[in-house]
């Protein structure tokens, strides 16, 4: 059995994560705790890939990276092709698994009191200091389950990832288009065993997250 798309698969969705973690986070902290015109829109961007079917996702990523869109165009002019490239996968995977990251970390800030931000800033702590004391640990529940979210939402995703990154054995073929492309060719046991890993791997991570939380909580 070919192993490559769980590689593939387990590469795109680490640094998917990664930088969905910095920028939902970030997103949420600044949306959450700051009054500015056009916080409502913002907010609406970052949440529209969860309604959105993903194909639709992926062809807006398409019009944006491809050779005649705007930044493909821009890329294109150093020498860098994004399009049908694993690159493209793993900016299919953040695009979609970035507002579960946001809203994980927006329903813990929400949970945070204010006060205890107040009383820190009235004896001298700045915004910095009072984010990374006091407002980021008491988020952390939710910044964990945001982690776990996205990581797995990236690991099954399927329709964007396919609409620009294709689906190349060895180069692009992730766990979730591998299991179309085995079930299209009749291979139903190789579709299961891609399945079967796909599952096993996100159930895993979202009972150790599930189980963490209540030991959270109860020691808290």
């Amino acid at each position: 059995m070919d192993l490559a798309p769980i590689w593939l698969s387990i590469r795109v969705s680490i640094i998917a994560v990664g930088v969905v973690f910095i920028v939902g986070t970030g997103l949420a902290v600044v949306l959450q705790r700051y009054s500015f015109r056009g916080r409502t829109i913002i907010e609406a961007l970052v949440m529209l890939p969860l309604v959105l079917p993903p194909t639709v996702a992926g062809f807006f990523l398409l019009l944006l990276l491809g050779k005649n869109g705007p930044l493909g165009r821009l890329l294109n002019y150093f020498g860098i092709q994004i399009i049908f490239s694993w690159w493209a996968a793993t900016i299919a995977s953040m695009v979609v698994a970035l507002p579960l990251m946001y809203q994980g970390v927006k329903s813990s800030l929400e949970s945070v009191d204010l006060n205890l931000e107040q009383v820190a800033r009235t004896l001298g702590a700045g915004e910095a200091r009072v984010l990374r004391t006091i407002t980021l640990p008491l988020s952390w529940p939710g910044i964990v389950s945001g982690v776990v979210m996205a990581f797995t939402r990236s690991l099954g995703e399927f329709g964007a990832t396919l609409m620009v990154a294709g689906n190349i054995p060895g180069k692009t073929q992730t766990i979730p288009v591998a299991v179309y492309s085995f079930a299209s060719s009749g291979d139903m046991a190789g579709a299961g065993y891609m399945v079967m890993i796909l599952v096993a791997v996100s159930f895993s991570l979202v009972f150790a997250v599930s189980a963490w939380r209540r030991k959270f909580i109860r020691w808290y």
